[in-house]
């Protein structure tokens, strides 16, 4: 799906520029691979994965723990007062909520904690890209991982779309 998109975009591309601009030049890049193959990628993922671990072994503590109030429960109902009987079964439900909490803030969590590991990795990627681009007098160059135009050099006409809109 994304290599049909990014042909799309470059015949696009290719059909528009063919009036105004005659030597127009492309490149592509697939900035995963890149990303996979950079030397600090496996340590970055290392560190995801343990720290993934760690609120995963926090899931484990806080199941077992709900685990065990519902046996108890369980084995004990029959016995329990109405008072103690509500007690018990608010805990268990306030323990589950607190469990649905952390695993959505968790997944949170390790998805910002993902951004912040990665993100300077894929910003030297950009970086690179843009002066590969203006290094070598590209106009455009595609990324065929994500099907985006990752560096593109020339006249923005947006201007000149509004205007022909009637747009202010």
């Amino acid at each position: 799906m994304k290599k049909p998109l990014a042909i799309l975009i470059v015949a696009l591309l290719v059909s528009g520029m063919s009036f105004g601009q005659t030597n127009a030049k492309f490149g592509y890049i697939d900035s995963n691979k890149i990303l996979t193959e950079m030397p600090q990628t496996d340590s970055l993922q290392k560190e995801l994965k343990n720290y993934a671990d760690y609120l995963d072994q926090q899931m484990q503590t806080m199941g077992q723990e709900y685990q065990k109030k519902v046996q108890d429960y369980q084995q004990n109902v029959a016995g329990m007062s109405d008072l103690i009987r509500q007690t018990k079964e608010k805990e268990i439900t306030d323990l589950q909520q607190r469990i649905q909490a952390f695993q959505a803030s968790a997944d949170q969590d390790l998805q910002k904690k993902q951004q912040e590991l990665f993100n300077p990795l894929i910003q030297q990627i950009k970086d690179a890209i843009t002066a590969v681009g203006k290094e070598n007098n590209y106009n455009y160059i595609l990324d065929v991982g994500t099907g985006a135009v990752v560096f593109y050099q020339g006249d923005d006409v947006l201007g000149l779309v509004k205007k022909k809109l009637g747009i202010k």
